[in-house]
């Protein structure tokens, strides 16, 4: 070998690249994780990622899924979602229906747009040679493919009426703003009921992935539906709280715990518990409110009286 013309070298080295190339399509086509880190430059891989993809799996081979994720802020929950997993599901289906829903549309067709400029790059082509936009539907937020897939991008409360779907992706129904109304969080919720819902064709799967807000926001109120009728959609959930009741953190290759602890420090209870840590309370109706709590300053318990403070 060593003495073979250069054009034949050259040749050989094609001929072992192109095979190393047909093992990454293979791969990637099949295994989410390796299609991620084949288009997602600069990625840091987190144990909770893998749980994740393996949910996506499950989902790819088993349509009619129902998935919920719920994760904390920055800990890439929608480049997972609503970017790298319609991209890698309508690659590995072409005839595939999106609806993408985000609590805004604008956020809703950004997503969209990334899913379209990723598919039109060779990185992607080298998974999916196969897969091809319609020259003449590709606007961000609304598009198909030459197979007859679509994807159609809403915000919450937005019409989809006459669109249908195999696959809804529900990505953070809530704004700040909606956390701080139970009105925002019902409202929310109904036009799930009414909307995006009644698009889902036989067999079409939902993912919902969020941070949790409240007892009443999306996931609150569809756990609640699936405990209420075992005819109601039945959700495979996963949560992931920031710092893990080990206390050991969620996502160590990227976050350092005492930067968790500054956020921690800077939000109330209430917020931290939820929003980062998953585990929503109710901010009424407990016996004994936490604020009634005050430190005892004796060294000795009463016994058999009722003490209380005036506040």
């Amino acid at each position: 070998m060593f003495n073979a013309p250069e054009e034949v070298i050259r040749e050989v080295l094609a001929l072992e690249q192109a095979k190393k190339n047909l093992v990454v399509r293979a791969k990637a086509q099949v295994d989410f994780m390796a299609f991620v880190k084949h288009v997602y430059e600069g990625f840091i891989e987190g144990d909770h990622h893998k749980k994740v993809a393996q949910k996506f799996e499950k989902l790819a081979a088993n349509p009619g899924s129902r998935i919920i994720v719920n994760m904390p802020p920055r800990h890439t929950k929608s480049e997972f979602a609503s970017y790298l997993l319609p991209a890698w599901l309508i690659g590995k289906t072409p005839t595939l229906k999106i609806i993408q829903t985000t609590h805004t549309a604008e956020l809703a067709v950004r997503f969209g747009r990334k899913v379209r400029n990723l598919m039109e790059l060779d990185i992607y082509k080298a998974i999916f040679p196969d897969v091809e936009l319609r020259v003449d539907s590709k606007a961000a937020g609304r598009w198909e493919t030459e197979q007859g897939g679509e994807y159609y991008a809403a915000g919450v409360g937005g019409a989809i009426t006459g669109r249908g779907a195999d696959l809804l992706i529900i990505d953070d129904p809530h704004s700040e703003q909606d956390a701080l109304s139970e009105t925002a969080m019902e409202n929310a919720y109904e036009w799930y009921t009414s909307g995006p819902r009644q698009r889902l064709q036989p067999g079409g799967s939902i993912v919902v992935v969020m941070t949790r807000w409240s007892l009443k926001d999306l996931t609150g109120k569809l756990i609640k539906a699936q405990g209420a009728d075992v005819m109601s959609d039945q959700w495979d959930m996963i949560e992931f709280p920031a710092i893990l009741p080990s206390d050991n953190i969620l996502w160590p290759e990227f976050w350092k715990k005492e930067e968790l602890l500054k956020v921690k420090a800077s939000l109330s209870l209430a917020k931290w518990n939820a929003q980062w840590q998953q585990n929503p309370t109710a901010e009424e109706g407990a016996i004994i409110k936490k604020e009634w709590w005050r430190v005892w300053e004796s060294k000795t318990v009463p016994t058999g009286q009722l003490y209380y403070a005036k506040l």
